[in-house]
C-alpha cells in the first residue's frame, strides 16, 4: 500500500510481548492468505460474467449488481471492521469475517437463481470488511519494529497486489476448464486452509476492554461509505450526470459530513479525529486514494483491451498480465530495500512518477498492438512504480497510530485503496465511453466505417488511450502531493 523507528511510541513498545510471536512470519503468511482471497474476489468475477448470465438468465443490471454488492459492503463495512479489531480482537474479527466469506462462497457458487447469487456477493462483501482490516493489523503486531516489519508490510502490499492482478488469470482458468461456479466455490477449501492455519498460528492481541462501540458513528459512517459506493458504481450506467446518481452522491457525502459532526462530540468516537492531524496518516491515505484510483483501471481496461480489440481469449488476457502481477510484487518486495537509503517519502515520489511513466506508454496503445508493446512493457513499469509508491505510504499510515487505533488505521488504508479504487474506475470509464464511440475520427473512414473494425471492438481504443492519460496525471498530482505533504522526517525512514 518505510518504516521510521522513532514513530513507535512507548506504550506500544510496552505491549510488544503480549504481541509478538516466536511464529512471526508464519502469521504474516496467514493474515497474506487473508488478504489475497478477498482482493482476488474483487476481480475474479468479470471474466465469468458472460457463464453466469446464460445459466442464471440475469439482466445487464443483475450482472452489475454481481460486482456491485460485494465492492459497495466491502467498502461500506470497511471502517466499521477496522474499529472491531481494536475493540472486539483482531483474530477474533479476522475468524468471524474468514467465516461469513467462506460461506457466502458457498451459497453462491450453488446459487440456483441470480438473487441468491448477489445477496452472497453482498456477504462476501461483509465479510471482507471483517476481515480486510485484521490482516495489516495482524502484520504490524506481529513482527518487531524496523526493516523487519516494513519487509512484512511490503509482503502485505505485494500479496494484496497481486491479488487484485491475478483476478483475470484465476477466473479465466476456472470458467475454462469447470465452470463459472468455481470462481466462487475455491474460496471454500482455500478459506477452510486458513481458517485451520488461524486458529493454530494467530494471537490474540491487546483490546480496547471497558470501550464500547460508538453505534451512531457505525451507522452514519457505513451508511455514507455504502450510499457513495453505489452512487460511484451507478455512474457506469447512469452517468454523472443522471439526478438519481448526484442524489446518491449527495446523499452519502451528507452522511459522512454528519458522521464527522457527531465524531467531535462523541467521547468515545468509532474514528478519532485527531488521527487526521497527523500529516503523515492523511497524506499517505489520500495518495493510497490516488494510486489505487489508477491501479484498479489499469486491471480493468487491459483485460478488456486484450479480449475485446486484440481477440485475446480469457485464459491468454489473464496470462498476458501475469507478468504485470509479478511486477507489482517485485515494487512492492523491492520498496523495503531502498527505504533505508533514500527514504520513505522519495521511494513513494519515484514510484508513482514511474508508474506515471508506465501510464503515458500505455496510452499510445492502437487497435493492432503487440504483447511486448502494448502489454508486457507498459504493464511491468506501471506495476513495478506502484508497488514502490504504495509499500512506503501503507507504512508510513500505520506506523503512526496508537496501539488502541491501529485497526482502524488499518481498516481507513484498505477504505482509501478500495474506494479509490471505485471512484477511479467509474470516472476513467466515463473518460473512455465519452471520447471512444463508433463514430469517432479514429474509426471514420469514406462512406462509413469498417465493420471489421467495429466487430472487434477496436473504436474503443481511443478512449482507453485517453484513460490512461488521465491515470498518468493522477499519478503525476500524487507525487507532487507527497512531497508538498508527508513530514520531512520520513525521509530516514527505513
Amino acid at each position: 500500500m518505510t518504516f521510521m523507528p522513532q514513530t513507535d511510541s512507548a506504550t506500544s513498545e510496552s505491549l510488544a510481548p503480549s504481541i509478538r510471536t516466536p511464529r512471526p512470519w508464519l502469521v504474516v503468511l496467514t493474515a497474506c492468505a487473508g488478504q489475497f482471497l478477498v482482493v482476488l474476489d474483487v476481480s475474479v468475477v468479470n471474466v465469468a460474467l458472460p457463464s453466469m448470465r446464460t445459466d442464471l438468465g440475469l439482466s445487464a443490471f443483475g450482472l452489475q449488481w454481481v460486482l456491485s454488492a460485494y465492492s459497495i459492503a466491502f467498502a461500506g463495512f470497511m471502517l466499521l471492521g477496522g474499529r472491531a479489531a481494536d475493540l472486539y480482537g483482531r483474530k477474533a474479527m479476522f475468524l468471524l469475517g474468514l467465516g461469513l466469506f467462506t460461506a457466502a462462497s458457498v451459497v453462491g457458487g450453488l446459487a440456483p437463481e441470480g438473487q441468491y447469487l448477489i445477496g452472497a456477493r453482498a456477504v462476501q462483501g461483509l465479510g471482507a470488511a471483517l476481515l480486510s482490516p485484521a490482516t495489516l493489523t495482524l502484520v504490524t503486531g506481529a513482527v518487531a519494529a524496523g526493516p523487519a516489519r516494513t519487509r512484512a508490510i511490503g509482503t502485505w502490499t505485494a500479496v494484496g497486489a497481486a491479488g487484485g492482478a491475478a483476478g483475470g488469470f484465476v477466473g479465466g482458468l476456472l470458467v475454462d476448464l469447470l465452470s463459472w461456479r468455481w470462481v466462487l466455490l475455491i474460496n471454500v477449501p482455500i478459506g477452510i486452509l486458513v481458517l485451520a492455519a488461524a486458529l493454530l498460528w494467530l494471537r490474540e492481541g491487546p483490546t480496547g476492554t471497558g470501550r464500547r462501540l460508538d453505534l451512531p458513528g457505525a451507522v452514519l459512517v457505513t451508511g455514507g461509505l455504502a450510499t457513495l459506493a453505489y452512487g460511484i458504481v451507478q455512474t457506469e450506467e447512469a452517468g454523472w450526470g443522471d439526478p438519481a446518481t448526484l442524489l446518491t452522491l449527495l446523499g452519502g457525502l451528507a452522511l459522512l459530513a454528519l458522521f464527522v459532526v457527531v465524531e467531535a462530540r462523541t467521547a468515545a468516537p468509532l474514528m478519532p479525529l485527531k488521527i487526521f492531524r497527523n500529516r503523515a496518516v492523511s497524506a499517505a491515505n489520500v495518495a493510497i486514494l490516488l494510486c489505487g484510483s489508477s491501479s484498479f483501471g489499469m486491471w480493468f481496461f487491459m483485460t478488456v483491451y486484450a479480449q475485446n480489440v486484440l481477440g485475446y481469449t480469457p485464459l491468454q488476457a489473464g496470462l498476458a498480465l501475469v507478468p504485470s502481477s509479478l511486477s507489482v510484487i517485485l515494487g512492492s518486495k523491492l520498496a523495503p530495500r531502498l527505504m533505508p537509503a533514500f527514504g520513505a517519502r522519495n521511494v513513494a515520489v519515484a514510484g508513482a512518477l514511474i508508474g506515471a511513466a508506465g501510464f503515458a506508454w500505455q496510452s499510445t496503445l492502437t487497435a493492432d498492438g503487440t504483447f511486448l508493446g502494448t502489454i508486457l512493457g507498459p504493464g511491468v513499469l506501471m506495476m513495478v512504480g506502484l508497488g514502490l509508491a504504495t509499500t512506503p505510504l501503507a507504512t508510513l499510515a500505520t506506523s503512526h497510530a496508537g496501539p488502541g487505533d491501529a485497526g482502524l488505521v488499518s481498516g481507513l488504508v484498505n477504505t482509501s485503496r478500495t474506494m479509490g479504487g471505485a471512484l477511479g474506475l467509474s470516472v476513467l470509464s466515463t473518460v473512455a465511453a465519452a471520447v471512444a464511440t463508433p463514430t469517432s475520427s479514429y474509426v471514420a473512414f469514406e462512406g462509413g466505417p469498417d465493420p471489421s473494425f467495429l466487430t472487434s471492438q477496436a473504436y474503443l481504443v481511443p478512449g482507453y488511450a485517453m484513460a490512461f492519460r488521465v491515470s498518468a496525471v493522477v499519478l503525476v498530482a500524487a507525487s507532487v502531493l507527497m512531497l508538498a505533504w508527508l513530514p520531512k522526517e520520513a525521509k530516514r525512514a527505513g
